[in-house]
Formats: structure tokens, C-alpha cells, sequence
């Protein structure tokens, strides 16, 4: 027995799967600014008996989502990049909106350093320059976010300097690293760094609340916890407390991958109808298909990984009959599937040329799809092709890495299985090339 419980804005839906087969389904009303009184309520809304059976609790939660657009909640950050004058052409947090910018940032530096292809571009790290940072900060950053020129190819700088900096302002200071991030750009990795900084205390809070309030849920001694990341898998509470920003296109994500679990289909349009906005993406291969380069989040560039959405008002139904003929791959291709609780109010005559199809239970798809989501992990390594580089070793060594990344998210390592990203091409670095892997399992057993 799992148990998928979907935290929104209005409403909260949780259900019950035995067998990926929902046995009861409950819509309450979420509580306002409080993401677990929420999701008690709906777990205490289904019956006591199949509870007492759930070995899994799988939740999606907006808390982070909601923090980075209402500007609330969010930890002041120390924003320190490592690469002196070769990186300051555009300043830490440019481009971010003023009011966002001015709730997170409690001071910027850059300091000489930062790596390259191969050792020789290696400038060595500021160590006092990273000290005089962290101490002018001390008592004033509640976290700090470093961000390390081609530290996805070496890391080993970004973790020098979070030594530093807690040296500076106390062992148990959060340090979050771009090296976790891993994605080429240095603009959007050191963004996306900044975002987890600063939803740092705010997930670890609402972690710890949760933990506290499982015991009181009913459910089977031990039962495992995990969250829904925006890639349509699942992560541990730990896991979310490292990378923060995984979760912040959990919602979609998870609804777009129940509505293609109810609907038996793993390669659709997918329409989430709600009370004020409908959202259109697009279903492939059993997980949402993502968003190119250059996406947004609250306004500023990162490099999450986020589902391709077209958003339109819920009561606008030739917009979103336009949006989904937008999010198929090709005329005539595949079936529109149609989740949310306003799905019943959208007319067949305004979709005329899609396979309709409105699955059971259709109401509650994000908690359906936190149900039955496996864990996730992923990994990015730039690598230079030359005489005698062997790219299918470093390959199998990528997968490896994305294998251990869902292990430590939670999965079964005898369960999981990977898959590599075609190659990329990096631009300005010529025979570089960005090597990608996926990997996916069930949580570990009780």
C-alpha cells in the first residue's frame, strides 16, 4: 500500500494505491500557509484500516515553489564565485527581479580561482580572499551559495572554499556547492545554487515538521518518506534538504505523470484544469517532457530541470486547445489527456481533432503521480574528446554516478536502472562534449 499526497494551493488530494491501483481517493481544503497541517488533514480523511498498511508516504509539496514567488520564507544568502577576473563580466544575481535579489542577498564577492578542461587552466583558489568573505558575513548570511568556474568538470575549489567559509562562521553553516547542480552555465548553475541557498531553512523546517508528524498519521511502522522533484521521480527528505530547488517544478511535473499513469498512456498531451489557470505540457517516454535552455523560475535563469508548460486561463478554452496543439510533436499525434478538477467543464466541440481522454480519478493526478513515481537521480560530466579518450568508459562511469545520485535519493540500489542523454556539444569549447545520464528505481523496502 503507498499513500500520494498532493499539496496545492486550494485544495488537498491524497490516494491510496494497492497494486497501481487506486483504492481511495479524498480532496480536502488545503490550509493556508501550512503545508503539513494540509497534508494531515487529507491523510486523516482516508480510511484508518489500508492506512495502517502504507509502507510508503510520497508527497508533493509547493512550499519551495510558493516561497521564490511570494518572496517569503527565503534565507539570506552570501553569494561567492570563484573565478577573479576571467568571470566578471555579468555580477552575481544579475538579471533577477529587484525584489527577489533584495530578500536573498546578504553580500557578493568574487575571488581568483577556478578550474578548465584539464589541470593546466587551473588558477589556484583565493584562500584569503574566501576568509575575509565569510567573515564579513559571519552572523549575517544564514547560508552560503559558491559557485566555482567548470566546477562540473572539478568541484574540488567549491568544496575548498565551504571549508572555509565554515571555519570562518561556524561548522554547522550551510554551504551549498554548483558542483551539485552540475550544468554548463555558469550564470544559470550559480542561480539555481543561490535558489537552494535560500530555501535552505525554510525546506528544513517543513522537513522537520513532517518527520515530526508521521508518527501520528497511521501509518505502517517505519514507513518511508519521500518528496516529488521536477523531473516527475521522487527524493528523501535528506535528499530535498541538499538540493532544495528540485522541487520547485514538482507540481506540474507530478500531474503529468499521473495523468499518463491513469490514462495507460506514457506518451501524451496532458491538460491540467484548475479553478483559475489551465496548464498544457506534454508526456514522454512515461515522464514530462522538459523545457530548453534559458527557463525561468520567479523570474531569474537557472539550469533545473522544469517541465515544458503553456499556461492558460482555465475558462479559456480555444487557448488551450491552441496549447496543446502547440505541445504535440506533430499533426495528428497523440492523445490529449485531461486531468484537474475543471476538467469535466471543458467541452469536447472546442477539442475537435484529439483523442480525448478523461481517466478516472482524473481529479486527484498529482497525488496519483506521487504515488507511482520511482526515485530519481541524474548526472553531467564535461568531458574533451582526443587520441585515446575512450568515451564509452566515461560513459558507463556517468551512468554510474546518476545510479549512486538515486541511490542516495532513496531508491533500491538492486532496483535501479539508467540510461544515458544523447551527447551534447558545449558551445566556445571545441571537442567538448557534455555527457548526460538519467537513472530511476523503487524506494528501498521496509
Amino acid at each position: 500500500m503507498i499513500l500520494g499526497v498532493d499539496v496545492g494551493p486550494t485544495n488537498t488530494d491524497a490516494v491510496l494505491l494497492e497494486g497501481g491501483r487506486a483504492v481511495r481517493a479524498v480532496k480536502v481544503p488545503s490550509i493556508a500557509g501550512d503545508a503539513v497541517g494540509s497534508l494531515a488533514a487529507a491523510v486523516g480523511a482516508l480510511p484508518a484500516e489500508p492506512r495502517r498498511r502504507a509502507t510508503q508516504l510520497a508527497v508533493g509539496l509547493r512550499v519551495a515553489a510558493r516561497a521564490v514567488r511570494e518572496r517569503e520564507g527565503l534565507a539570506r544568502v552570501g553569494v561567492l564565485r570563484v573565478g577573479g577576473p576571467a568571470a566578471d563580466a555579468v555580477r552575481p544575481l544579475f538579471g533577477w527581479p529587484a525584489a527577489l535579489r533584495d530578500a536573498v542577498c546578504a553580500g557578493t564577492a568574487n575571488v581568483r580561482g577556478g578550474g578548465g578542461l584539464s589541470p593546466r587552466d587551473t588558477t589556484p583558489l583565493d584562500r584569503d580572499a574566501v576568509a575575509r568573505f565569510g567573515a564579513a558575513l559571519a552572523g549575517r548570511a544564514e547560508a552560503f551559495a559558491v559557485t566555482a568556474v567548470f566546477s562540473p568538470a572539478d568541484g574540488g575549489q567549491e568544496r575548498e572554499a565551504a571549508e572555509i567559509l565554515r571555519a570562518e562562521t561556524g561548522p554547522d553553516t550551510t554551504v551549498l556547492l554548483s558542483s551539485d547542480v552540475g550544468t554548463l552555465s555558469l550564470l544559470h548553475r550559480e542561480n539555481a545554487t543561490v535558489l537552494d541557498a535560500a530555501l535552505s531553512v525554510l525546506v528544513a523546517r517543513v522537513a522537520d515538521e513532517l518527520t515530526a508528524t508521521l508518527p501520528r498519521l497511521g501509518l505502517a511502522p517505519g514507513a518511508a518518506v519521500l518528496v516529488t522533484r521536477s523531473d516527475g521521480t521522487l527524493m528523501s527528505l535528506e535528499y530535498l534538504r541538499r538540493q532544495p530547488g528540485l522541487s520547485l517544478g514538482s507540481g506540474p511535473a507530478c500531474t503529468i505523470r499521473g495523468a499518463g499513469l491513469l490514462a495507460g498512456l506514457g506518451d501524451a498531451v496532458v491538460a491540467d484544469i484548475g479553478g483559475r489557470r489551465a496548464r498544457v505540457g506534454a508526456l514522454t517516454g512515461g515522464y514530462p517532457q522538459e523545457a530548453g535552455p534559458g527557463e525561468r523560475f520567479g523570474g531569474v535563469p537557472v539550469s533545473l530541470r522544469f517541465p515544458d508548460l503553456i499556461t492558460v486561463p482555465a475558462d479559456a478554452h480555444r487557448e488551450l486547445a491552441e496549447g496543446a496543439d502547440r505541445m504535440r510533436p506533430a499533426a495528428g499525434l497523440l492523445p490529449l489527456v485531461l486531468v484537474g478538477g475543471g476538467a469535466d467543464g471543458v467541452p469536447g466541440r472546442v477539442l475537435t481533432g484529439f483523442d480525448v481522454v478523461r481517466p478516472e480519478h482524473g481529479d486527484v493526478a498529482g497525488a496519483f503521480g506521487a504515488a507511482a513515481s520511482p526515485v530519481g537521480g541524474q548526472y553531467d560530466r564535461i568531458v574533451t574528446r582526443g587520441p585515446g579518450r575512450q568515451l564509452d568508459a566515461v560513459r558507463d562511469e556517468v551512468r554510474d554516478l546518476a545510479r549512486a545520485g538515486a541511490v542516495r535519493a532513496g531508491a533500491d540500489p538492486r532496483r535501479v536502472e539508467t540510461r544515458s542523454e544523447p551527447d551534447l556539444p558545449v558551445p566556445y569549447l571545441p571537442g567538448a562534449v557534455l555527457l548526460r545520464a538519467r537513472a530511476a528505481g523503487p524506494p528501498l523496502p521496509l
